[in-house]
């Protein structure tokens, strides 16, 4: 009994401790369950529910050499990778340039069985979905514009969400480091997918932020279904912070593109972390999920 009460005694104090992190919330009536900050490899990290929405790891494309761009995505692919992740940037919406669609057209004649996730980093995201639907045919492709986006956009959110639906793609709707998660209060019914951005997007090698990652958590406990993405920084180092925060969905670019490194070792990793800090799972139920997915 002396035990358990001490114990509580220090949870109390835990909890009030300045080394947990914040915890953002979209409305009052999140559960109480889902407003915990756990310690993670020496560290606050929030934690959420246990959740099953399925796992994907998804190579940043952009990383890679892309003078062997179709090669570096068999190799990825083939490594255990779930998704190809393109980036696409226009200049102006972030101050640099990436490949765009006719380089996405080229890529799919290589990899037509693959599900494209297309980051669209541009001012006007409704002016590239045409142009990104014809270039994405075949597997699947999913369509990201990032929110704050919209204000120079002919269209407003719904619009834009029909535009790309009506092209037969996937909706994502994408926020930078510095928008409140409540912005997308009116969004996320209308989405297949969140992007919380870990990083400023426009370049790679960044380092993660943590600090978004009560985002994260806010939009796992309010929508247990919903698929959510993280982008920017993630490796091996930073995996858990984000899969317990309650990401399924993680882009990796450097740390999955680091030479001399068998890819297959990270991707994997990383899915064990989303399945343990994320779904819960025995590191015995990871290995039989593992073994199933490998027949």
């Amino acid at each position: 009994v002396f035990f358990f009460r001490h114990l509580v005694r220090c949870c109390e104090l835990v909890s009030r401790s300045p080394l947990a992190l914040p915890v953002v919330t979209l409305h009052r009536k999140t559960s109480q369950r889902s407003k915990m900050a756990v310690p993670l490899n020496g560290q606050w990290q929030c934690q959420c529910p246990p959740h099953k929405r399925c796992c994907k790891i998804q190579p940043s494309m952009l990383a890679c050499d892309l003078a062997d761009l179709a090669s570096e995505a068999k190799s990825v692919l083939a490594a255990g990778a779930d998704e190809l992740h393109l980036d696409v940037m226009d200049g102006h919406f972030v101050p640099n340039m990436s490949f765009a669609h006719p380089v996405v057209a080229s890529l799919r004649k290589h990899v037509p069985d693959a599900y494209l996730d297309c980051h669209m980093m541009v001012s006007r995201p409704s002016q590239w979905v045409e142009a990104v639907a014809g270039s994405t045919k075949g597997a699947g492709a999913r369509y990201t514009f990032h929110l704050e986006a919209v204000e120079e956009d002919e269209l407003d959110v719904a619009a834009v969400v029909k535009l790309i639906r009506d092209h037969g793609m996937q909706v994502g709707v994408a926020i930078k480091p510095g928008t409140a998660v409540e912005a997308l209060s009116a969004v996320v019914a209308l989405v297949d997918m969140v992007l919380v951005m870990t990083v400023e997007p426009g370049f790679g090698g960044q380092k993660f932020m943590p600090n978004c990652m009560p985002k994260v958590l806010a939009l796992r406990s309010e929508y247990p279904d919903l698929d959510i993405q993280v982008d920017g920084g993630l490796g091996p180092s930073t995996i858990d912070a984000a899969a317990a925060a309650g990401a399924n969905l993680i882009v990796a670019g450097s740390s999955v593109f680091k030479p001399g490194v068998d890819r297959s070792e990270p991707i994997e990793l990383m899915r064990r972390s989303v399945l343990k800090l994320g779904q819960g799972l025995s590191e015995e139920e990871i290995d039989r999920k593992a073994k199933k997915k490998r027949r």
